[in-house]
């Protein structure tokens, strides 16, 4: 009976009402996070001109929450693109190595630099330089196929990754060293109003990019010979299109560190509850992507008496809603 119910909503409606409630518990959790943390904020001494309350919420928690929220919704965004574009749920950032780009330029930027913004920037050209090489990489062979670029990643990582291990070598063991695995565990913890402009409006401008671009992408998903057929360039398309994906993620885990599961479950759970690959799909995962990281973040500042990794959390709100899904979309196909 309630299949039959389901049946009688259009897709476009039902994806409507999908997005609907992903916003309105996204901008719930954004007010919680605003007012959740060590040091509490009251509605009622903030409405009350509290200076202290109003000093917490304008240098701290605003920039936080902003971040979580973009952050979030950005990540689900790149996430969705690149399981499109490889035609595979289970791709993520990781793929192309912007990931671990990011990683080596943090630990670059940890040992060698002064200060949050050197290592937000190290990050931010660690990723982008990854992600340029494994695409000059890719270039290399004319043939234009996706899983080029695939292979391309996979030793772009293994690069990084060894760049990651000999910078650890030579770190301080009591400083340096925890430096870097803490921003390789990621959070939100010491993010900063005067440090997000740059990242966050080249988040939004990257997005509202890949957003314009939601046709061209979703053709990137049908078999290279019938998306020629259609006259898309389907390798300088595809190249595009990962570079502002990735360009998207660098400005987030340049100021995060690395946050698992939130690109890799927001796309996949979307697409499980809508049950379609169109523009409301893209939209929705960007607000499950932001649900995600919001909620994970207003548990790593308040479940313990020092503030945790976000990606445990991201992790463990990630697994069980992706089962869940998973165990839904069986029971109704």
């Amino acid at each position: 009976m309630s299949i039959m119910r389901r049946s009688t909503a259009s897709p476009t409606a039902r994806t409507k009402a999908l997005c609907a409630a992903g916003a309105a518990m996204m901008l719930a959790l954004a007010a919680v996070s605003l007012l959740v943390g060590r040091y509490p904020l009251s509605l009622a001494k903030l409405l009350a001109g509290d200076g202290m309350q109003w000093r917490v919420l304008t240098t701290l928690r605003l920039s936080r929450t902003l971040v979580g929220l973009a952050g979030g919704f950005a990540l689900g965004i790149a996430g969705f693109v690149y399981q499109t574009v490889f035609r595979n749920p289970l791709a993520s950032p990781d793929i192309i190595g912007v990931s671990s780009g990011a990683s080596a330029g943090a630990a670059a930027g940890i040992l060698f630099m002064s200060g949050a913004a050197a290592v937000t920037i190290s990050a931010f050209a660690g990723a982008v330089a990854a992600v340029v090489l494994a695409l000059a990489l890719a270039g290399l062979d004319r043939s234009g196929r996706s899983g080029t670029i695939v292979l391309a990643g996979i030793a772009v990582h293994s690069l990084a990754q060894t760049a990651l291990m000999c910078l650890k070598l030579t770190a301080d063991p009591e400083r340096e060293l925890a430096s870097i695995e803490y921003w390789i565990m990621g959070s939100l913890n010491g993010v900063s109003a005067h440090a997000i402009g740059g990242s966050l409006v080249l988040c939004l401008v990257c997005v509202a990019a890949l957003l314009l671009l939601h046709r061209q992408i979703i053709l990137l998903s049908a078999e290279e010979g019938e998306a020629r057929t259609l006259g898309v360039n389907v390798g300088l398309l595809r190249l595009a299109v990962l570079l502002i994906a990735t360009l998207t993620v660098a400005g987030v885990v340049s100021l995060t560190g690395l946050i698992s599961f939130v690109g890799l479950l927001a796309p996949h759970g979307a697409r499980l509850l809508t049950r379609n690959n169109r523009l409301g799909t893209m939209l929705l995962s960007g607000f499950l992507g932001a649900v995600i990281l919001l909620a994970a973040d207003i548990l790593a500042r308040s479940v313990a008496a020092t503030e945790l990794p976000v990606s445990i959390f991201t992790s463990l709100i990630g697994a069980p809603f992706l089962l869940t899904l998973l165990v839904r979309g069986r029971k109704e196909a």
